[in-house]
């Protein structure tokens, strides 16, 4: 084994590893990301979703969104949801609620929390406003 590494340059472990299983990538061009309806779209929040992975070794499901809120938005503070939520300001201003806290965020501010609490944006401060969701949560809690 030890010739057969070396002529292939390759550690001789390598021939012990375990079968390698594909893996997933989601690869989404500028623009064309998928619009979906999640409980904000009735208050006028546009969602895109960037990727989806379904079923993974990890156990653990991402959805990575770009909200969008405009002059037609309203608020809509009631999220509630299972998982961890990552929050990335891109553009405008928004001052987002978590439980009982208030968090004013402008371009380059993150917020990352527990989703389970009460949240949403509470007051539109400079719109049209743009910002990267990205929800996580158990695979079983899925669907």
């Amino acid at each position: 084994l030890q010739a057969l590494s070396r002529a292939l340059g390759v550690p001789v472990t390598a021939f012990f590893r375990r079968f390698e299983e594909e893996h997933s990538a989601v690869f989404v061009k500028a623009g064309e990301g998928l619009d979906v309806e999640r409980r904000g779209t009735r208050a006028g929040h546009q969602y895109n979703l960037l990727g989806h992975i379904g079923s993974n070794t990890s156990g653990v499901v991402v959805e990575p969104y770009l909200i969008t809120l405009t002059e037609d938005s309203d608020v809509f503070p009631t999220f509630q949801h299972a998982g961890m939520e990552f929050l990335y300001m891109l553009e405008g201003e928004v001052v987002y609620r978590h439980g009982s806290n208030l968090y004013p965020m402008k371009p380059g501010d993150s917020l990352f929390f527990d989703a389970d609490a009460p949240h949403g944006p509470e007051q539109l401060t400079r719109l049209p406003m743009r910002y990267l969701s990205i929800i996580c949560y158990p695979q079983s809690s899925a669907g």
